[in-house]
């Protein structure tokens, strides 16, 4: 485990020398062997290293995206090129990585000792933001398999916690009697729910639709209330944050989506009813589809 924990920090040198020069085309590989003939001689394990340093600028530029959705207050070049590059390393781990070699909270937790070990003050707790945001995300993967001291852990007061609002729309259309829904698709993978922030006094209806509109461009009618959602997360900068979500079945004219610029999300598409079971979808939405596809089959 040592062993990795040095692979990793000489993948982290190799970035930073990489990124420090302006990410050009430099010999990476001839970079990393340097590095590990200078800091690490004799390690073993150089064949992860370079499997890593690999799949890092493979995955680079959507490991950027989510970066800046999961980071929105610190634009990538603001970010320091130690914490950048930690990022790139922890997410690439996170979402690409054999997770039978290095399950995720064990890529959260090393990201965080190399945060602690070459990055500034915060820059263990800006890692540990970043990171925890994209895995509550991605569903929580290994969340069972966690050490049971986790059950010592204080409980959250959500009562004390500042609250974050968003409204989502299923949104359905009729055409050439066939029942489509519009989905959009996150640069995690998934396939979701259109959504948007809901402003203080806001009625929850109006900004729903308002978002719906401003993020894939349609004029959308709510028809009724589907259900509630609410979650702990971690925002980089504010800590623990509560999410309370409220979504709505809304009726549309079939017409071709408009995605938004978002680096949140990369895709937007009309799906029929019977291709919705293979999709890649949150759990938490699936429920929110059955019910929606209950009432649409009712009327």
């Amino acid at each position: 485990m040592a062993n990795r924990h040095l692979s990793r920090s000489i993948v982290l040198q190799t970035l930073f020398e990489w990124d420090f020069n302006g990410a050009k085309e430099v010999p990476l590989k001839e970079a990393a062997e340097r590095n590990l003939k200078e800091f690490a001689p004799g390690l073993e394990d150089d064949i992860f290293v370079l499997s890593l340093l690999e799949l890092v600028i493979k995955k680079r530029s959507v490991i950027d995206e989510i970066i800046e959705k999961a980071a929105p207050d610190w634009p990538l070049d603001k970010i320091s090129v130690v914490d950048r590059n930690i990022l790139r390393i922890g997410l690439t781990e996170l979402l690409f990585g054999d997770r039978k070699q290095v399950p995720p909270k064990v890529a959260i937790n090393e990201a965080i000792e190399l945060a602690k070990s070459f990055g500034g003050e915060n820059s263990g707790k800006f890692i540990n933001g970043v990171l925890g945001a994209v895995y509550k995300e991605i569903g929580e993967p290994g969340k069972d398999e966690i050490s049971k001291k986790k059950k010592n852990d204080e409980p959250v007061d959500k009562t004390k916690l500042p609250v974050e609002r968003k409204g989502g729309a299923l949104v359905y259309a009729k055409k050439g009697g066939e029942v489509y829904f519009a989905m959009v698709h996150d640069v995690f993978g998934y396939w979701t729910i259109s959504k948007g922030g809901i402003g203080e006094g806001e009625n929850e209806e109006e900004a729903t639709t308002r978002e719906v509109k401003d993020e894939i461009g349609l004029d959308v009618t709510i028809k009724e209330k589907l259900g509630e959602n609410e979650y702990v997360a971690s925002h980089p900068e504010q800590g623990k944050i509560l999410k309370k979500v409220t979504y709505f079945l809304a009726e549309s004219e079939y017409r071709e989506l408009v995605l938004e610029s978002s680096g949140g999300l990369d895709g937007a598409r009309w799906f029929q009813l019977s291709e919705i079971p293979d999709l890649h979808i949150y759990n938490d939405i699936i429920p929110l589809i059955a019910k929606a596809i209950e009432i649409i089959t009712k009327k």
